[in-house]
């Protein structure tokens, strides 16, 4: 089944480009948050065929085939539940997601690269218990000398954070693009306003 999305669009080639669709687990959450699980509609649509998914929310907008109109899916839930890891990747993204993309010698966010709290050249290891996140100027200051003889201090002792750590962090910092139909599924723990 081939769509041809310039049936729908022909003024604007690059519209669909926009329409994800979000993936809930069998559980209604995120499969992650961070990068959030979404698929091009392509993909949800193909899902939903295969009878892979139930399609919950979808976008006004239709694409065609020769034979078939159909909503672009905009909330898909998985049929089988996938088991979410029980171990957090030591990564980069990770880490900074850890610390909240904030220095943590002197709190600034913003533009972050990352320190061996124990320097490498004197036996630190790279492990979560012994990196963390930090701004230029503070990663520069500090050098290869440890905690003491920098004269600087740790905010937040560094620890291993669980997956849902990790996914609670994740909360925090949305992608560029949320559509209205995905927020109830985003932040159902959220407080209620008043």
């Amino acid at each position: 089944m081939g769509f041809n999305s310039n049936v729908c669009f022909p003024k604007q080639p690059n519209f669909l480009n926009k329409r994800a669709a979000l993936v809930l687990n069998a559980d209604y959450r995120p499969l992650s948050y961070l990068p959030l699980s979404v698929w091009p509609w392509q993909d949800a649509i193909k899902a939903k065929f295969l009878d892979r998914v139930d399609v919950i929310a979808e976008y006004e907008e239709t694409v065609h085939s020769p034979s078939v109109s159909i909503k672009i899916p905009s909330v898909v839930v998985l049929r089988d539940y996938v088991r979410p890891s029980k171990s957090s990747a030591f990564t980069r993204f990770n880490l900074f997601l850890r610390d909240e993309f904030s220095c943590q010698y002197c709190g600034k966010k913003g533009e972050m690269t990352f320190d061996h709290v124990l320097p490498r050249c004197r036996g630190g290891k790279t492990t979560w218990e012994n990196v963390v996140a930090a701004c230029s100027s503070c990663n520069l200051q500090k050098g290869s000398r440890d905690l003491k003889s920098s004269g600087m201090k740790i905010l937040k002792k560094p620890k291993k954070p669980s997956v849902e750590v990790l996914m609670n962090k994740g909360r925090k910092f949305p992608p560029n693009y949320l559509h209205e139909s995905w927020i109830d599924f985003l932040y159902w723990d959220a407080e209620l306003e008043s």
